[in-house]
């Protein structure tokens, strides 16, 4: 090919690459589609004037991030994802109110699962109050009492499974009670059952043995300290549920949940195989950062966003 159609055949072709550059100028109709997506990604409502009017409107990123709608409707996120469903009363749905409170802050996401806060009942009204003996969400009364399970020796697994959910993404469809079946401790040490339960790293009565127990007289619920003493978990020795939690946001698991988090509230799935490298921007600039924004910046901020 003749050098000076090379060379146009280059010029045209970093036009074209340049185009789908955050930043770069596009295409009125791209522009717009783009500005729908983002601002209904992001706040759940149609764009602004100033977003539609926008000839690059993935650089509005950062100001959608900092609105109430987005707050309240990543909040919901959260909750939704938390919980397989809404609580009985709003109080029961501690994560969607913790998680609001950090965003609305500037707290750094971790404080979601191991912050100083507890979130409670002032009047008729939910509160998050800061409580330094507060664990995220985990230690609130009305949360402690929805996931403390029904287990009769007070061992609470449901409570462990969710500690592990919250945090990591992990999932594990319960076995149903069937007649004939032992569902004791004894049971669950069987070979059909011992794998979720006693070994591999999401062991969940070697988890649930580090937790208060519950403690039920009458129709009264209270939790007892933890009788089990310091367990061999996560590659470290647990001893309570603060030492659970902050061993589990200190991990690479969460680092990644954090991210498939932001794609699946960005895109509505996981990530795909494709995507690798903007996940590992996403991965690295929480990592830096330490915010949920960040994470979710990254991916709503990629050029492949709006194509």
């Amino acid at each position: 090919m003749h050098r000076a159609l090379i060379a146009a055949a280059v010029v045209v072709a970093g036009v074209a690459f340049a185009q789908t550059q955050v930043g770069a100028p596009i295409d009125p109709q791209r522009s717009e589609r783009c500005a729908v997506r983002v601002a209904i990604a992001l706040t759940g409502k149609s764009p602004s004037a100033a977003v539609l009017s926008s000839p690059n409107p993935q650089l509005e990123v950062d100001a959608l991030l900092q609105t109430p709608e987005f707050r309240e409707r990543f909040s919901r996120f959260i909750n939704a994802t938390f919980n397989d469903t809404p609580g009985a009363s709003s109080v029961d749905d501690a994560a969607y109110h913790l998680t609001k409170y950090v965003l609305a802050n500037d707290k750094p996401w971790k404080h979601v699962f191991v912050g100083p806060y507890d979130v409670t009942m002032a009047g008729d009204q939910v509160v998050v109050k800061e409580d330094p003996n507060g664990l995220g969400y985990f230690r609130s009364k009305a949360w402690l009492l929805r996931y403390a399970g029904n287990e009769e020796n007070g061992v609470k697994l449901q409570t462990a499974y969710r500690m592990l959910n919250n945090t990591t993404g992990l999932k594990l469809t319960a076995a149903v009670q069937t007649p004939g079946v032992d569902f004791t401790v004894t049971g669950r040490q069987s070979a059909s059952c011992r794998g979720c339960h006693f070994d591999g790293w999401f062991a969940l009565d070697r988890l649930a043995s580090v937790l208060t127990r519950k403690v039920k007289t009458g129709d009264t619920v209270s939790f007892a300290p933890p009788t089990a003493g310091p367990q061999p978990l996560l590659g470290t020795t647990i001893s309570d549920d603060k030492e659970l939690l902050t061993a589990l946001v200190e991990s690479a698991t969460f680092d990644f949940r954090v991210c498939r988090l932001a794609f699946q509230f960005l895109y509505g799935r996981n990530e795909l195989s494709c995507e690798g490298p903007t996940f590992d921007r996403c991965v690295d600039t929480w990592r830096a950062t330490g915010t949920i924004q960040s994470a979710l910046r990254t991916v709503a901020m990629d050029p492949a966003y709006c194509q």
